[in-house]
């Protein structure tokens, strides 16, 4: 895998239970601790590429959701 986001926001779902979900900010956090913040769209940018592939969902209260038109806050998790 190319892009270094979409590979950690992979291994950090595959450091959790399955079916456990994880925040974009988790994933920021993970590739630039000092200077996450300006990586969450980037991060969410990925989840979406990762969506389209099939290898992760992408989740509001629950339900799964386009990321590029979700407002708020989601969650990213292994397709169930």
């Amino acid at each position: 895998m190319a892009d270094p986001l979409e590979q950690t926001i992979l291994d950090l779902l595959d450091q959790r239970a399955p079916g456990a979900t994880i925040c974009p900010s988790d994933a920021a956090r993970a590739a630039a601790p000092d200077d996450w913040r300006p990586l969450m769209q980037p991060v969410r940018d990925a989840a979406a590429r990762l969506a389209t592939a099939g290898l992760v969902e992408v989740t509001q209260g629950g339900a799964v959701v386009d990321v590029a038109t979700a407002r708020g806050p989601v969650r990213i998790r292994r397709p169930e």
